[in-house]
This record gives structure tokens, C-alpha cells and sequence, in this order.
């Protein structure tokens, strides 16, 4: 704070002169900033390497070469253009504008302009949105390979984005064609002046995880010249993106039973088709921990025109393909937060010196380095692999679909509580620096909580898990296609032995844990499948990169620290230490040295 003064009749008072003192330049550098590492301008792309490859294995020669281009720019702009519009858009949140200067209704959400250029990224150039909705749509690995270094920068405009593109796959999939017809042009659109944005109104006060508690009623009105329209009346608590041109909204018709069984669908229009403002009111915005660039509201519904998506009675079945897309690319962010997290603890590593030694080459660094590492590459490998599942489910593959139904809580369950830690770990490992606002590690920690709320909190989705298993038989297919994995390639006996017998064990388990109702454990069994699945998915792709085996590696080490018992007191019987660096410097990591990492005993 500035000190205001008056000045005295003998001259300036003392705390003038200290201001005057202040605002003189420092004329000595004692160098020491040149020990604080920054990430600005680096390309995200290129600093990690083993993205590229995964994405030339899972794409294809091809593909990749088709994509690579936009990745290195891409890549470049998140660690510069776009980080800087994040930081900027973080600190300066949207604002609801209810009136103009006159008093009248205005219902406008100003945000900042460095929000609107990273929309411009998103959804004209990037196509984030649309690209999953054009002819000759590249495959879901692209939009997510993009997404994935976009989330790098920013976080909270990935969720407006997410919703819109998972809107749109549910409008198009349940929705009269008429409706489709109408709104598909403006939600496939990437002229920015053109398109629309979508978003999901689904919770109340009293209905949040209970959604069969859902209250907004949906009538059926008729005017006077005899044509019936649905008007929604109700108070949604939390919606995202508050001011999208479209939303999916689930409500009650008048006479429908309670539950979920009475629940209805209904695409929620911002502007009517005579150009007038529809009948809701935007109340308030929230005052959020994260995601503060992106406008967060409760919406008052009165008597808004909306129109029936599907069934009376599937309302809540419909929009769960809308939630399950919502959740998986929860995933797909968390991925990304860990990955930027990771990032910036291994720049600050190579770069920064303390008792005469880089940071990365101490022994306890690289473990704390190596614990941020895997799970990272655990959610990269998974949200992969149900990339690739995804086209296969949607063509009618019923394997396929089975795997992606238990996949997507999977990857939402565990990743994101991952995300919690690793982006905590990561500001330590920045020091006191990371606690500071101007950098990127405090608003990544920020981000990083919502990720295990929105689209269903841990607890919820873990119940899911279980469900899938119990309910949709979802356990078998994906237990058989991680099999058809391990067929598939050549690994030493040791690791396929151990890999097959750990995941029998896991799927008895969990099975059992499903079977028979035991809520209080399907965290537990929900993270040990997790933990298997992604250790057989990296394993099978160190083996199709061989001879570089990096990835058989971290598998080996989810193994040994994620689901085999250990002593906390019993020293390695390894030496990991030549491992670790390797990992940590992203070397190249020889077959001998990933079969150290291989556990020792038996699966019982």
C-alpha cells in the first residue's frame, strides 16, 4: 500500500522519501533470478517426446504426419500465447451485466478478452468442438491428442468446449431430425461469428449426484391457435457455461412418476426462433476456486421454450451418453493438467542448482519426479486407448462398447483424483515461487479440484464402476480385449505371467466386490483395475517401441508399487537409482533395466 502524505513546511515527510526511494531503479542485478527457471516459450510438444510416439502408434504413419504439424504449433502456443491469455482470463473472471445503463434486461456475461481469443483457438481454429461432426471426421484420438496440449495452457474453456461437442453427438443421436437439421449447421460451424456454444443444465439444490430428485418441471402447454410447447419452470444450481446458445436440461413432465424413470430430456434454446430472449434469467455467477475464467451460473427457468429429446422417461439414460463423453474427457484434462504439471517440475529440475548440483540428479527429487511421472502416463496410455475404442463402440462393436462403458469411469475415477496430487506436487517441487499467483502452479492446483466433482464426484463414480460391472457385464469384454493385448505381442515370461495373474486376481475381485454389494470397497477394487489395465496398456505399447522400453518399465512399476503388497520398511532389494534417472532425463531405457523394475514373488 502507497502511503499518502502531506508535506510538512520543513520539507518531505519520511515516508515520502522512502516512496521516492522505492521507485528508483535497481542499479544492482545480483543474478539470482537467473536460478528460477521459466517454461514460458518452450514447446510442449517437443519436451515430450513420448507423446509423439504414442501418437504415431496409435494413428498410424500417416496420420501423424497429418497431425504433427499442428501439434508442434500447438504445442508452442500453449507454453507461451495461450498461457499467458489463461493467467490473464484467471485473474480477471466473467460478469453478469443483468441491465444496461437505461434498466433494460440485458442477461449478458462480459468476459475478458483474452477468454474470447482462446475461444477463437478452441472452437474456429482448432475445431475442438465440431471436428467430431463434419464429414470425413478425423478420429477421436486427433480431437483428444489436441485437447490434450490445449488443456496444458487452459483448463476452464475445455469444459464449454467438451460440452458442446457431447451435446451436439447427443442431439444428433436422440433428436428429431427436424431439431438436428435446424441447430446442427450452427454446432458444427467453426466461423466463430457463426457457431454455437452448448452446455448441460442438470443440477438443483436438492438434486445434485441424487439426480432422481430432479424438480424443474417440464408442461406441455397449448396456445391459442392450438400449437403445444414445452416450457420448463425450475431452478438449476449449477450450470456451466451459463450463457451457451443451447443446453441440454433434464426436468419432470407434468404427471410423470418420480424417480428416474420420470425424467425427460430437452434441448434449451438461448434465443428463440423470432430472435427474442427465451424465458430464464441467469441469477448469479459463482465465485469459484478454479476454473474462475469461465462462467459458472445458477439459471432460473420461466416457463422456457425447450424441446423434447427423445422419450418421456429415458430423459436421465439419454443424457448419461452426454455425461459419459463429459467424463471421459474429464479424463483427457486431467491428463493434460498432470502432464503440464509434470512439465514444469522437470524444467524447474534440469534448470535450477542448489548445494551445487542440478536438482534432477538428487536422488530424492527423482523420486518425487518419477511419483508425478506415472500416473501421468497411466491417464495418457488409458484415454488412448479408449480413443480408439470409441469409433469401434459407436459402428455397433459390441466388445468394444462394453469396454468403453467401464473405461470412461475408470479413467474419470482415478485420473482425476491423480490430478489432485500431482499438480500439488508439482508447485513443490517450484518452491515458494509455485505458491505466487504470476506462475502457473497455483491455478493448476486450483483446476485440478474440480475435475473429481463435476460429472460425478469419486464416490459416485466409483459406484458407477461397480455398476458396469454388475448391471451392463462390462468386466469380461474388457478383461478378454486386455488379454487380446498381451496376445498380441512378445514380452518375457515374467511380465506377461505376472500381468495375466495380477489381472485375474483384480477382476475376481472386483467382480466379487460388485456382486455383492460392498459400496464401501468399490473405491479400493475400482483403483486396482485402473492400476492393472493401464500397467498392461503401457506394457503392450513398450513392447511395440521396443527397443526402447520405457513404457514396460513404468508398467513394471505399477505393478510394484500400485498393486503388489509392500514392506514400508524394508529397504529395495533393486538399485533403482540408474532406472530412475533414466525416466526422470526421458533416456532411453534398455530391456535389462526395465526388468529390474519387475517386482519379485508371486501374485497369490
Amino acid at each position: 500500500m502507497a502511503f499518502l502524505c502531506w508535506p510538512d513546511k520543513t520539507g518531505d515527510s519520511e515516508a515520502t522519501r522512502m516512496n521516492d526511494i522505492a521507485r528508483e531503479p535497481l542499479t544492482t542485478d545480483f543474478g539470482g533470478h537467473q536460478n528460477i527457471p521459466d517454461s514460458r516459450g518452450i514447446n510442449f510438444f517437443h519436451v515430450d517426446p513420448d507423446f509423439a510416439r504414442l501418437l504415431r502408434l496409435y494413428l498410424g504413419d500417416a496420420q501423424y504426419r497429418e497431425l504433427e504439424p499442428q501439434l508442434k504449433s500447438l504445442g508452442l502456443r500453449a507454453s507461451d500465447e495461450l498461457d499467458a491469455w489463461a493467467i490473464s482470463a484467471d485473474h480477471n473472471p466473467p460478469q453478469l451485466r443483468h441491465r444496461t445503463r437505461r434498466g433494460e434486461a440485458l442477461q449478458r456475461i462480459d468476459k475478458h478478452p483474452d477468454y474470447v481469443a482462446m475461444e477463437r483457438v478452441a472452437y474456429a481454429e482448432l475445431g475442438l468442438a465440431s471436428m467430431s461432426h463434419v464429414g470425413n471426421a478425423p478420429p477421436p484420438l486427433v480431437k483428444y491428442a489436441l485437447t490434450y496440449l490445449f488443456v496444458q495452457a487452459e483448463f476452464g474453456l475445455c469444459c464449454p468446449v467438451s460440452m458442446t461437442d457431447s451435446l451436439t453427438r447427443t442431439l444428433r443421436k436422440f433428436g428429431d431430425p427436424a431439431l438436428v437439421a435446424r441447430y446442427l449447421p450452427m454446432l458444427a460451424s467453426r466461423d466463430f461469428d457463426v457457431l454455437y456454444q452448448g452446455a448441460m443444465f442438470m443440477t438443483e439444490q436438492a438434486a445434485g449426484s441424487d439426480v432422481a430428485r430432479i424438480a424443474t418441471r417440464a408442461a406441455l402447454e397449448t396456445a391459442p391457435d392450438g400449437t403445444q410447447t414445452w416450457r420448463l419452470y425450475g431452478d438449476k444450481w449449477f450450470c456451466s457455461n451459463a450463457d451457451a446458445d443451447l443446453a441440454m436440461v433434464l426436468a419432470r413432465p407434468d404427471g410423470a412418476p418420480s424417480g428416474i424413470n420420470g425424467l425427460a430430456l430437452f434441448l434449451l434454446p438461448k434465443t428463440l426462433r423470432d430472435g427474442s430472449r427465451n424465458h430464464y434469467r441467469i441469477v448469479r455467477l459463482k465465485d469459484k476456486l478454479g476454473t474462475r475464467s469461465m462462467a459458472s451460473g445458477e439459471i432460473a427457468l420461466e416457463g422456457a421454450t425447450a424441446y423434447l429429446i427423445g422419450e418421456i422417461g429415458r430423459g436421465f439414460h439419454q443424457m448419461a451418453d452426454m455425461i459419459n463423453m463429459s467424463r471421459l474427457s474429464n479424463g483427457v484434462r486431467a491428463a493434460g493438467l498432470m502432464r503440464r504439471a509434470t512439465t514444469e517440475a522437470l524444467h524447474i529440475a534440469r534448470n535450477r542448482e542448489a548445494f551445487g548440483r542440478k536438482l534432477i540428479d538428487m536422488p530424492l527429487m527423482q523420486r518425487q519426479l518419477l511419483k508425478m511421472l506415472l500416473p501421468t502416463e497411466q491417464a495418457r496410455s488409458m484415454f488412448m486407448q479408449i480413443a480408439q475404442l470409441l469409433p469401434l463402440a459407436d459402428a455397433g462393436d459390441a466388445q468394444a462398447a462394453k469396454c468403453v462403458r467401464i473405461l470412461t469411469p475408470l479413467i474419470k475415477f482415478r485420473a482425476c483424483r491423480d490430478a489432485r496430487r500431482v499438480t500439488g506436487d508439482a508447485m513443490e517441487v517450484r518452491g515458494g515461487t509455485g505458491y505466487i499467483e504470476e506462475w502457473s502452479d497455483a491455478r493448476l492446483v486450483r483446476d485440478a479440484h474440480l475435475g473429481s466433482i463435476w460429472e460425478g464426484t469419486s464416490n459416485i463414480v466409483a459406484l458407477d464402476i461397480a455398476r458396469a460391472v454388475k448391471r451392463e457385464g462390462a468386466l469380461e469384454p474388457l478383461r478378454v480385449y486386455l488379454l487380446g493385448l498381451l496376445d498380441g505381442v512378445t514380452l518375457a515370461a515374467r511380465s506377461d505371467a505376472l500381468l495375466r495373474a495380477m489381472l485375474d486376481r483384480v477382476c475376481r475381485t472386483i467382480a466379487k466386490v460388485a456382486e455383492e454389494g460392498s459400496d464401501q470397497l468399490v473405491r479400493q477394487a475400482g483403483s486396482a483395475l485402473y492400476h492393472i489395465t493401464t500397467a498392461i496398456f503401457m506394457a503392450v505399447e513398450g513392447a511395440r517401441l521396443a527397443p526402447d522400453h520405457r513404457r514396460l518399465a513404468l508398467a513394471h512399476l505399477v505393478l510394484r508399487h500400485k498393486l503388489l503388497p509392500a514392506d514400508p520398511l524394508a529397504l529395495p532389494e533393486n538399485e533403482d537409482a540408474l532406472l530412475f534417472d533414466a525416466l526422470v532425463k526421458q533416456h532411453e531405457v534398455p530391456f535389462a533395466l526395465a526388468m529390474q523394475a519387475l517386482p519379485a514373488g508371486d501374485v497369490q
